[in-house]
């Protein structure tokens, strides 16, 4: 993933996302972008999938925005969950910060379980 798009996850917050294709009752929640808004007034203004293919096509958010960093390229999935991303890890120290608290939650919580 670029590193443009970490950059917006961590830059965004829950309500930076849109809800697209609603109309046609296949919702799918994704990053707010000048994209998805474009794709969600069309929809809200009686288009049809056919007027937004284009636009939503995998593989141009796999290749514009994924690959190329241009937040602006194409539409990704990103939940409301993106509001609680403050910075960009390794595996590693997601890994250790992850095993830590749940360490000291088992040793606060379950003190009496723990020997």
């Amino acid at each position: 993933m670029h590193e443009n798009v970490k950059q917006r996850m961590v830059e965004a917050t829950e309500r930076d996302t849109e809800l697209i294709f609603r109309p046609l009752r296949n919702t799918a929640r994704v990053a707010s972008n000048a994209v998805s808004r474009e794709v969600v007034s069309i929809l809200d203004d009686g288009g049809q999938f056919e007027d937004v293919r284009e636009l939503v096509a995998g593989n141009r958010g796999r290749t514009k925005v994924l690959e190329e960093g241009d937040i602006d390229g194409g539409i990704w999935s990103a939940g409301m969950v993106q509001g609680l991303i403050d910075d960009i890890p390794t595996v590693a120290q997601l890994v250790e910060r992850i095993a830590g608290e749940a360490d000291e939650l088992i040793r606060s919580r379950l003190a009496a379980l723990v020997s």
